[in-house]
């Protein structure tokens, strides 16, 4: 089921959005159809740089029902606002956002068992997410990435530091395909992270929902191989 922050499963598979995917129309359709796909062991990002807090709360009423029905995790990116509105059962906070302990204060009294991520960039950003009361950390950019142009990847070192640094699921994103997943967990990533990679240059909803599976099978793949063949193997 993968690692395991505040007795609950970290989602393997993370479908992050932008902007311009979540204005394609097509998207709450292709957005069901991935939070089905992966289940209890994926997640879908809402994450917006420019989009109004009531589209995004429109967003997050559509495709609440799937998420519960499905048992996938829907994240809120940076708007603890509007999660906590929506009633998000997580929110996924950037170096921009407010501190992890600060969302931890503002959460308290309407949802105490919110999850937060936290985006990092270093290791010493990993252990301040997990002092301040963290779920988990996403750690990018690994690879070279068109949501950073004319910037080199960080690499897999990246993950590997991070891990090392602290105790809670690194999820791993930044230009990562299926192929790399498998380096990713030897550096001790407990997931991975994808944009463009799953919902691609044509939002369908076959199409994202075959790619996301592509990455949890990469995941089960390496895991299942790990555990030296043994059925259900994972770190």
């Amino acid at each position: 089921m993968g690692s395991r922050a505040g007795g609950a499963p970290v989602p393997v598979v993370h479908a992050v959005t932008t902007d311009a995917i979540l204005l394609d129309p097509a998207f709450p359709a292709a957005a069901a159809s991935v939070l089905r796909a992966l289940g209890a062991r994926g997640a879908v990002h809402l994450r917006s740089a420019n989009l109004p807090a009531r589209r995004l709360l429109a967003l997050a009423e559509q495709l609440l029902p799937v998420a519960r029905e499905s048992g996938a995790l829907l994240v809120m990116n940076d708007r603890l606002d509007v999660a906590l509105a929506a009633r998000i059962p997580a929110v996924q906070l950037t170096s921009a956002s407010i501190a992890v302990a600060d969302a931890r204060r503002v959460a308290a009294l309407r949802a105490p068992d919110l999850r937060l991520g936290a985006s990092v960039h270093d290791p010493a950003a990993a252990r301040r997410a997990a002092e301040g009361g963290a779920d988990w950390v996403v750690a990018g950019h690994v690879f070279r990435t068109e949501s950073h142009p004319g910037e080199p990847g960080r690499g897999v070192e990246l993950v590997r530091a991070c891990a090392a640094a602290c105790p809670l699921p690194v999820i791993a994103i930044g230009g990562i395909r299926p192929a790399d997943v498998a380096a990713l967990r030897r550096a001790g990533a407990a997931g991975v992270a994808a944009i463009r990679g799953i919902w691609g240059p044509a939002l369908t909803g076959s199409d994202a929902e075959h790619a996301a599976t592509d990455y949890l099978t990469a995941y089960d793949a390496d895991a299942y191989a790990d555990a030296g063949g043994d059925a259900g193997g994972d770190r």
